[in-house]
């Protein structure tokens, strides 16, 4: 066991973390951050830190858990965290296992195969034991080396299959085959930890969570950890993050500085080491006018100090490409067959263990590979790490060793690779990485693993789904043979990517996809599939004319009875946000009909939700009743295996009966959207359905479950990248604010100016509804002329002519009472003139009244 150097210069920052687990172990993790992160260049001493974070967290009795990501395997989904998971106590994980949702956190993604993405038990079978230090005798200088087998993932125990058996998720209903969203698992995870956090005896225990390298996690897991910045677990729980700042990208950036903010987040920025402390402890003995010669080529970062003490350069005569040039001296004095061994280390990564290292590095023996890995390892350029891996001892020094090897060699490092995986049974997620790497043109076998793993990734992690997809297009032939194969996957990867939240590039492609498909084609309904799934992103990107502009176009074709159907629907789905309902109702009456001749009779009930909520909004309740009984019957009739398409029709069922004041009626339908929702997607439902339970449960006196359903929302939203829809989330939490808060808080009023911010210059439905909220947050907090002129925006003048009508009379109150309270009666009454009409037009022969009328 080689002696640890003792940590250098950062004893202001391990004051600052004592003090973090201080509060953890204390019970006052309320009073501080949630999460730690750590910034700086490489080399600064951030793993080195971290190292003596675990130490000491784990000498006061927590549960210390750590993972570190890795430059080139980003598109294993949930990578980041199933490393870390791997330091669970077998007891402890198996104590997980009855939340199916956990599994891709705990083990990765799995295939048909059962077995876990996070690897192959080391494709050797062995595991960690529970509880082992990754640091112990494996961090030598201060601040450079991590310990040895950060980057190494466990696979369950063999025959485990946290998914109860699961053959990848076939069936989408009622069991434990049925597929996990992304947004079920961050919740389950942030329970996971919760309870990690305990003892056995369900008393206090304290878990800490470090995650390395963070600039190179995959989407997966950063949408993990946004989660957790926003939602920390409700108990000691802390997570401790590492990463390059400048390598970081804008969103985790973002997502990180909001943390800041909100006090959720504490950052340390490391900078050089003083030059007395570095010198003294790290270059003790060296002569004082060459170890300040060191000190000031290495600028004070350790990992540059010491490479470039150990290779005892003449300094300041130091190769011209610094750090990876004196890094990349290293490998000189190594024989050919010494080098590739090191370079197949660096390319298998995780999975870097002697029965994969052998044939990907093609040594013949055992006993000759054992020699190579003795002489690297004696070079400090190896070192070994838990159940028989290896791994280059820096990150940095893994970077410069891969990027230095010879194009066609690492190619076919990564093809070997890619086939002793397979032998040891790798799943599709961890194999994808090297096959993607070792392409050279056209293999249908290679695609074939690709879009396996894209298969497995497609709900809990769509952005390496749509990755996978992007890859087999770019080697597919575009050859009359191959056409109709390419449309289908461009269609897979533009949903993939509207479900990952990149919506633009989601539409882009769709677009593209349309203009490739003629209308003589016999294209099976792809082209009005793509149109219609247009039209939707578009809609989500608050473009409602184009999307209207885009079916109507294509319902002139006129298309297959089937696709019209389709068309119609989602033409309805504009209203009321650009159009009048009167604009659409015979489209959505032509449907209905389209909808009955085929017997289709979940979309015939879609068409009579949109019919109901479009006459709710023109202020119709009789006619809105009428059609939402229809529709309420029609749906309850259908069984979940048949409402797989109508998650958006429940919602506006719901929000129906929500505006005719059958609260009931609205909290059920929103429950079963829900359920299907979170089961079979698409994710930009979620939030939809959560908002309308959300203002059930406020209607109901329920405001602690109303702001969690909110949180829920808002969480989702973030993850869809659509402005207009983080929006209405955001306006629907300010209005449960309002009443959750004590009058004067200020919460509503800032989220209700974000929600307006996020709707810009549109005045949609749901823009027009933020600004009202912004009107109400800020009557509550006192700014009687800032409510008035929200309100005068949101209706587009003083008799509200823009805002829903069945709500106008509700939102004319509000502003008659700002004018109230500012001591303008004259304009109060003025204000209030044209609400009595607008009221009697309301209540002609509807009784009982809904909501509005009773404002």
């Amino acid at each position: 066991m080689v002696d640890r150097t003792p940590l250098v210069g950062r004893g202001a920052e391990l004051d600052r973390l004592d003090a973090v687990i201080g509060a953890v172990v204390g019970g006052a993790e309320g009073d501080a951050p949630g999460v730690v992160d750590l910034t700086g260049p490489a080399g600064m001493g951030k793993s080195r830190l971290l190292t003596e974070v675990c130490r000491r967290a784990r000498a006061r009795g927590l549960t210390v858990l750590r993972g570190r990501a890795t430059e080139y395997e980003r598109h294993i989904p949930f990578r980041l965290f199933t490393d870390a998971f791997a330091d669970l106590d077998p007891e402890a994980a198996r104590g997980q296992e009855a939340d199916p949702a956990v599994a891709p956190v705990l083990y990765g993604t799995t295939g048909a195969t059962g077995r876990s993405s996070a690897g192959t038990d080391r494709a050797a079978g062995t595991d960690r034991a529970a509880g082992t230090d990754r640091a112990a005798g494996t961090d030598r200088a201060a601040g450079t080396d991590r310990a040895a087998g950060t980057d190494r993932d466990r696979g369950r125990a063999p025959g485990r299959d946290p998914y109860g058996g699961s053959d990848g998720g076939s069936d989408a209903f009622g069991g434990p085959e049925a597929p996990v969203d992304r947004f079920v698992v961050h919740r389950a995870a942030a329970r996971m930890l919760t309870a990690l956090a305990r003892d056995t005896g369900g008393g206090r225990r304290g878990l800490l969570i470090a995650l390395d390298d963070l600039h190179w996690a995959d989407p997966a897991s950063l949408e993990l950890l946004d989660h957790l910045v926003r939602h920390p677990p409700r108990g000691p729980v802390v997570l401790v993050v590492a990463r390059r700042d400048r390598q970081t990208s804008a969103s985790l950036a973002a997502a990180l500085t909001r943390g800041v903010d909100t006090g959720a987040v504490l950052r340390l920025d490391l900078g050089p080491l003083p030059e007395r402390a570095c010198v003294e402890q790290l270059a003790p003995g060296l002569p004082a006018d060459r170890a300040g010669r060191l000190y000031a080529a290495s600028g004070g970062n350790p990992l540059y100090f010491l490479t470039l003490l150990q290779g005892q350069f003449a300094v300041p005569a130091v190769p011209a490409g610094g750090l990876g040039a004196l890094l990349l001296d290293e490998l000189t004095p190594l024989t050919a067959a010494q080098r590739r061994t090191a370079e197949a280390v660096a390319v298998l990564g995780d999975q870097a263990t002697a029965p994969l290292l052998a044939p990907t590095a093609e040594v013949a023996g055992p006993g000759l590979l054992d020699g190579h890995l003795a002489v690297l390892a004696g070079r400090d350029l190896l070192r070994p790490g838990p159940g028989g891996s290896w791994s280059l001892r820096h990150p940095v020094l893994r970077t410069v060793v891969y990027e230095n090897t010879e194009a066609r060699e690492r190619t076919g490092l990564h093809r070997r690779a890619a086939a002793a995986l397979a032998g040891a049974g790798a799943p599709a997620a961890v194999r994808a990485h090297h096959v993607e790497r070792a392409l050279t043109g056209w293999d249908p076998q290679a695609a074939a693993a690709l879009l396996e793993a894209a298969e497995q990734a497609q709900t809990t992690a769509p952005a390496s789904c749509a990755h996978w997809l992007g890859v087999v297009l770019g080697i597919l032939p575009d050859t009359p043979e191959h056409r109709a194969r390419r449309r289908g996957l461009l269609l897979r990867r533009a949903r993939a990517l509207s479900a990952c939240g990149e919506l633009r590039a989601s539409r882009d492609l769709l677009t593209s996809l349309v203009s490739q498909v003629d209308g003589a084609d016999p294209d099976d309904g792809l082209r009005a599939a793509a149109v219609t799934l247009c039209a939707s992103v578009e809609r989500h990107l608050g473009r409602y004319g184009e999307a209207v502009a885009l079916l109507r176009r294509e319902l002139s074709r006129a298309p297959r009875p089937a696709d019209a159907l389709a068309l119609g629907l989602e033409l309805g789905s504009c209203a009321p946000h650009v159009l009048s309902y009167d604009e659409v109702r015979e489209d959505v009456r032509r449907a209905f009909g389209l909808a009955l001749r085929l017997r289709n009779e979940p979309a015939a009930a879609g068409a009579l939700t949109t019919a109901a909520l479009g006459e709710t909004y023109g202020g119709d309740p009789a006619t809105a009743r009428r059609l939402a009984d229809r529709a309420a019957a029609r749906v309850d009739a259908l069984a979940d295996r048949e409402l797989v398409d109508l998650c958006e029709p429940l919602a506006r069922l719901a929000w129906t009966e929500f505006y005719l004041d059958r609260y009931p009626e609205a909290e059920r339908h929103a429950d079963r959207g829900l359920a299907l929702a979170r089961r079979v997607g698409p994710p930009h439902l979620l939030p939809h359905l959560l908002v309308c339970k959300a203002v059930v449960h406020m209607n109901t006196c329920r405001l602690e479950s109303a702001l969690e359903l909110s949180e829920e929302a808002e969480n989702i939203a973030r993850g869809i990248g659509s402005d207009e829809l983080l929006g209405l989330v955001l306006g629907n939490k300010a209005q449960v604010l309002i009443p959750f808060l004590p009058p004067g808080d200020p919460l509503p009023l800032s989220v209700a100016q974000e929600a307006v911010e996020l709707a810009g210059v549109r005045s949609s439905w749901w823009a027009s509804l933020g600004w009202c909220v912004l009107s109400y947050a800020a009557l509550y907090c006192g700014d009687h002329q800032r409510a008035r002129s929200a309100m005068l925006r949101a209706g587009r003048g003083p008799e509200l002519t823009g805002l829903q009508p069945s709500m106008r009379p509700l939102f004319l109150e509000a502003l008659v009472t700002a004018a109230v309270a500012a001591g303008d009666l004259q304009e109060a009454e003025t204000l209030g003139g044209p609400a009595a009409p607008e009221q009697g037009k309301i209540q002609q022969d509807r009784p009982p009244r809904t909501p509005a009328e009773r404002g």
